[in-house]
């Protein structure tokens, strides 16, 4: 029987993967201290390029988006010129790659960004410290003004067209997890009375206004999103979340997106309001095509693309484990397991 993992995909007309495995974005903190992309990195990502797409680690749009140590970004020509090294190096091995864009909201920190305020939808604090960073702990966002989220949709454009100009193939919108655009989504950390709040029309606005500014920007086709309808990541879950996420969903299906990105750190995590996985309930809503992503193995997820239930599937730690993991799974050989130690460096 022929593996689904191996055969390969068309994303669109201008986009074809040569295999159903991604890389999932994996935030690995080695940016140097202007945040640009280093030498090793480049390395790191080429060596993964056997990957059918590489989603690269989460990547700030724009300084005060920073909530962890030493994250790449893409709004500098410095940190522009080092993602040039990182695509150049994933295209010579024949891989792709698409850029995954960033700010995270209430979870940015200003010591990182020397400024005075956090922006998020509400005034909603998240309780804890940032990771790796245990002295520095969150405080109060600041909810941003209307003329604020309007600088923010032309932003993200605009690392868009950084990403482009970088070299990438296309970029993945982080609307999940609990970072900005997740936190407009969700009713634990969206408490507008604004045309950004309330309703699931509101409350869907800035992610389909930044969506669209990207698509005008760069093309549809080349612009993907993670989504995050179940919260459980910095951030509570909410039966009224549902709706919302109805109402998103078919607004997406609308458009001629690259594709939809679970995002959930273990597919077999269920959410009553939901009716079950995360997976299940988008592919429900949403027809087109689906990454999934969450704890599989390579028998699991090639089930999983056998009984159609996404048609992509997304590895995330066995390939920080494993750089020639589309190989070990090809060839059938055993798979290096994962361990936190391999944070501690770039291989």
């Amino acid at each position: 029987m022929t593996s689904k993992l191996f055969e390969s995909y068309a994303l669109n007309e201008q986009i074809s993967l040569k295999n159903r495995i991604l890389m999932a974005p994996l935030t690995r903190c080695m940016a140097d201290e202007k945040l640009v992309p280093t030498d090793a990195m480049a390395q790191y990502y080429a060596r993964r390029s056997e990957a059918g797409l590489i989603i690269s680690e989460a990547t700030i749009i724009r300084p005060d988006g920073q909530g962890y140590p030493n994250t790449p970004g893409l709004f500098t020509p410095e940190q522009i010129t080092g993602w040039r090294k990182v695509t150049d190096a994933v295209h010579a091995n024949g891989g792709k790659i698409f850029a995954q864009l960033w700010h995270t909201g209430r979870v940015a920190h200003p010591h990182f960004f020397d400024g005075d305020k956090v922006l998020a939808p509400s005034a909603e604090k998240v309780e804890g410290t940032v990771p790796r960073m245990r002295d520095l702990s969150y405080i109060t966002p600041t909810p941003a003004t209307v003329e604020e989220i309007s600088v923010l949709v032309a932003d993200y454009a605009q690392a868009a067209s950084n990403a482009i100009d970088a070299g990438f193939d296309g970029i993945e919108l982080h609307a999940a997890n609990g970072y900005l655009i997740d936190q407009f989504l969700h009713h634990d950390s969206n408490k507008r009375t604004d045309e950004y709040g309330e309703t699931p029309q509101n409350m869907s606005r800035f992610a389909l206004e930044v969506i669209d500014a990207i698509s005008d920007r760069i093309g549809a086709e080349r612009t993907a999103v993670r989504l995050t309808p179940g919260a459980y990541f910095n951030m509570q879950a909410d039966p009224r979340d549902k709706p919302v996420f109805d109402y998103l969903l078919a607004q997406l299906e609308q458009r001629t997106l690259a594709y939809v990105h679970i995002g959930i750190f273990d597919d077999a995590m269920e959410f009553d309001f939901l009716g079950g996985r995360v997976s299940d309930y988008v592919r429900a809503n949403y027809s087109k095509t689906l990454v999934g992503v969450g704890g599989f193995t390579p028998q699991t997820g090639e089930q999983a693309l056998r009984d159609d239930r996404f048609d992509l599937l997304a590895i995330g730690r066995p390939f920080i484990a494993n750089p020639d993991y589309v190989e070990k799974v090809r060839q059938g050989d055993a798979l290096t397991p994962y361990s936190e130690e391999m944070l501690t460096s770039l291989v």
